[in-house]
């Protein structure tokens, strides 16, 4: 019987797609969508698990990950604003 863990997704825009990254194991993925990114790095963690040896699966495993916010202060950003116009 295959033990289920649950693991983490960190999925972020890049350009004009999306990388996942599974901090737990240090596997990445990417995708066009966050749920094809997310879709893809649920394939490759499995395939890690298919083709890693116990060893391999046990030095890479992180035992504990937390994710929590943090709140730092942080300079202004001024971000410039685009017009957007549309024909109708």
């Amino acid at each position: 019987m295959k033990k289920v863990l649950q693991l983490t997704a960190v999925i972020e825009r890049e350009g004009d797609g999306y990388v996942a990254t599974c901090s737990e194991l240090d596997v990445v993925s990417q995708g066009n969508t966050v749920e094809e990114a997310r879709h893809n790095l649920l394939e490759a963690v499995q395939g890690f698990f298919e083709v890693a040896s116990p060893s391999e699966i046990r030095r890479r495993l992180k035992k504990e990950t937390y994710i929590m916010p943090i709140m730092p202060s942080a300079p202004t950003i001024k971000i410039k604003q685009v017009a957007r116009f549309r024909n109708v």
